[in-house]
C-alpha cells in the first residue's frame, strides 16, 4: 500500500511538471512564430551554468557552447583534426612551432558593442586575446591547463597566428579543438566581464536569442555562418534550438516519447527496462517513432588501487591478478547495463582511440583466480580483504563486483561517499581502492596513459594509484618526441601492456554513447566524445 501511494505521488508530480512545461512552451510559441520542423528541442536536466567557452567543462555547458562558438580546428566524427577558423596550418620539423592561417570570411554575431557595424571580422589577435583570457586567474577558467605546455603565442598579422610550445606534444592540435580554445571578441567579453556567461557572442552556427535560467534557453540560426556542407549548401539548416530544464528524468522521457523533445542522451535506470530489451535492443513498441544510435564513448570504468596502502591484499600481485581474471565482465555489462558498453578485456585504453588493442588480453578464469587466492592465504595466513570506495551512482556495480569476488575467496567491503568527497579522498590517498572512471579530455591515448606517469602523482596530478615504473616513464616521455602516428601507437600499446602486467587498476568496461532520436531527425552526429553538433541536423517533414 505504501509503495502504491509513493508511485501515485510520483505520477502526480510528473503530471504537474508536464502540465507546467506544456503551458510554458505554448506561451513561448505564441511569442515566436517558427516552423516546428525547423526547431530542435531537447531537455537539460542537469541545468546549464555558463555559455562562456572558458567554462565549457561539462556536457551540459558544452553542448550549447558548441553551437555558439568556433575554434582554430575541429574534430570530425571519427576524431580527425579538421580546419575550422584556421583554413590551414604548418608544424615545424621539431614539433614546437604551430603556424595557423586564419580565414578572412568569418564574422562575430551581431552586438551593439561592435559599434555601428554591429559586427566585425575575426582576426588573429582575437585568438591572442582569447588565450590570454583563458589563462587569466581573474577569470578563473578551469580550462587554463590546455595551454600549460605553451611557451608563447602571437598574432604576426591579421591572418597569421603562431603558437610555440615548451616541448613537443603530438596531441596538441586535438587539444586546440576543445571549446575552451574558442575565439571570443574583446569588445564584448571585456564589457560584460563575468556576465559574458549569459551574453555570449561567438562565430558559431547559432547565436543566443533568450535564456531564462532554470526555465528555457533559445538559440537562433546565424544567417552569416561561414561553413557549407559537402553539397555547397549554407549551414545550419535548423532555424532554432530550444532547451528546457526539467529536472525530472521520467518527465523528460515522457515528453520525448510524445514527440515534445527530439532527443535524449543515454539511458536512465528509471525507464531503462521500458525502453530497452534485456540484451540492449530498442523495444518493439518504440521503433516506429524512435531510433537508437550507439557507438564507442571515450570513457573507461575501472577499480583503482592505492599502491602505497598498508594493505597486504592491495600490494599483492597474486590478489590483483586474481581480481582481474576472477569476474565475468560480459555478464556485468548484460545484467547491469543492458549490454550498453563493452567489456574491458584489452586494457585501459578504450575503443575508439589509437593504441587500443583489438585482441583480448584478459580472459575470465575463476578457477585460476581461486588458486591464486589460496596461494596468498597459505603465504600470509589471512583472508584477502579490500575496502572499495564509491559514490552512490555505482553501488550496484560495486555490489556485483563484491559478489563475484566472494566466489573466488576475496572479501570486499563497500564504502559509499559523496562524489566530491570520493574525489578528494582518492586524490589524497585516503582510500585503499576506489571505483573510478576516466573520460577523455582530448582524443589521444596519452590522456589515458598520463594517469600512470610518475610525474603526475596525486594530489598534483591524476596518478591516484601512485604507480611508478621506470620502463613505463621512459616510453611515456619518448612518445612526445614521436610524430609518426604508427610508431606512437606502438609505444601506447606497449605502455598499456605494462599497466596490465602490473595492475594498478582493474579495467571494468569501456563506455558507449547511446542516443535516442525521433525518426524524423536526420544527420544527427554521433562520436566517441559525445559532442553534439547540430549545424548539419534537419527534420524530415514527410515523417
Amino acid at each position: 500500500m505504501v509503495n502504491k501511494l509513493i508511485n501515485f505521488t510520483k505520477v502526480k508530480l510528473s503530471l504537474k511538471i508536464y502540465l507546467f512545461f506544456l503551458i510554458l512552451t505554448t506561451s513561448c510559441s505564441n511569442k515566436i512564430k517558427l516552423d516546428d520542423s525547423k526547431i530542435f528541442r531537447y531537455n537539460e536536466a542537469k541545468n546549464i551554468t555558463s555559455l562562456d567557452p572558458a567554462f565549457a567543462r561539462n556536457l551540459q555547458n558544452l553542448w550549447p557552447i558548441q553551437q555558439i562558438f568556433n575554434s582554430l580546428v575541429q574534430l570530425d566524427d571519427s576524431l580527425n583534426v579538421k580546419p575550422e577558423l584556421a583554413k590551414k596550418w604548418n608544424v615545424s620539423s621539431n614539433g614546437l612551432i604551430y603556424t595557423f592561417i586564419i580565414r578572412n570570411d568569418v564574422f562575430f554575431h551581431n552586438s551593439i558593442h561592435f559599434g555601428d557595424s554591429l559586427t566585425r571580422k575575426v582576426i588573429a589577435n582575437d585568438f591572442k586575446y582569447s588565450f590570454d583570457r583563458l589563462k587569466d586567474k581573474r577569470i578563473g577558467s578551469p580550462g587554463g591547463w590546455v595551454l600549460k605546455n605553451v611557451k608563447n603565442y602571437e598574432a604576426q598579422n591579421d591572418s597569421t597566428f603562431v603558437i610555440r610550445l615548451k616541448k613537443p606534444f603530438p596531441a596538441f592540435l586535438s587539444l586546440l579543438s576543445m571549446k575552451y580554445c574558442s575565439v571570443v571578441p574583446k569588445e564584448v567579453a571585456d564589457y560584460y566581464g563575468e556576465d559574458f556567461r549569459n551574453n555570449p557572442i561567438g562565430t558559431g552556427p547559432f547565436k543566443l536569442k533568450r535564456w531564462e535560467e532554470n526555465v528555457k534557453l533559445v538559440l537562433r540560426k546565424n544567417k552569416n555562418y561561414f561553413e557549407k556542407d559537402s553539397l555547397g549548401r549554407k549551414l545550419p539548416f535548423l532555424e532554432s534550438i530550444s532547451i528546457s530544464f526539467l529536472p525530472d528524468i521520467q518527465s523528460e522521457f515522457m515528453l520525448f516519447t510524445q514527440g515534445k523533445l527530439d532527443f535524449i542522451n543515454s539511458v536512465d535506470s528509471s525507464y531503462k527496462d521500458d525502453l530497452l530489451t534485456p540484451d540492449g535492443l530498442l523495444q518493439k513498441k518504440y521503433k516506429s517513432n524512435i531510433r537508437m544510435l550507439k557507438g564507442p564513448y571515450l570513457n573507461t570504468e575501472y577499480i583503482g588501487f592505492y599502491l602505497k596502502s598498508n594493505s597486504k591484499s592491495i600490494k599483492s600481485d597474486l590478489i590483483r591478478n586474481a581480481i582481474n581474471i576472477g569476474f565475468d565482465r560480459k555478464k556485468m555489462i548484460l545484467y547491469l547495463r543492458n549490454n550498453i558498453g563493452f567489456p574491458a578485456q584489452q586494457g585501459f585504453i578504450p575503443i575508439g582511440l589509437s593504441g587500443y588493442k583489438t585482441s583480448e588480453t584478459i580472459n575470465y578464469n575463476p578457477e585460476k583466480a581461486k588458486k591464486m587466492v589460496k596461494k596468498f592465504i597459505e603465504k600470509n595466513k589471512i583472508t584477502p580483504q579490500i575496502n572499495i570506495a564509491t559514490d552512490p551512482n555505482y553501488v550496484d556495480l560495486c555490489e556485483f563486483f563484491q559478489r563475484e569476488m566472494e566466489k573466488i575467496g576475496i572479501k570486499i567491503k563497500i564504502e559509499v561517499m559523496p562524489t566530491a568527497t570520493l574525489r578528494q579522498a582518492k586524490s589524497n590517498g585516503k582510500v585503499e581502492a576506489f571505483r573510478g572512471s576516466w573520460i577523455a579530455d582530448y582524443p589521444d591515448a596519452e590522456n589515458y596513459l598520463s594517469l600512470f606517469s610518475s610525474s603526475n602523482l596525486s594530489p598534483y596530478g591524476p596518478n591516484y594509484t601512485h604507480f611508478e615504473n621506470y620502463k613505463f616513464d621512459s616510453l611515456y616521455n619518448k612518445s612526445f618526441e614521436i610524430t609518426e602516428l604508427e610508431i606512437r601507437n606502438e609505444l601506447y600499446s606497449n605502455m598499456n601492456d605494462i599497466i596490465m602486467e602490473n595492475l594498478p587498476i582493474i579495467p571494468l568496461y569501456y563506455d558507449q554513447t547511446t542516443i535516442f532520436v525521433r525518426n524524423n531527425i536526420k544527420d544527427f552526429p554521433i562520436n566517441p566524445i559525445n559532442l553534439i553538433k547540430l549545424k548539419k541536423v534537419y527534420k524530415d517533414k514527410t515523417e
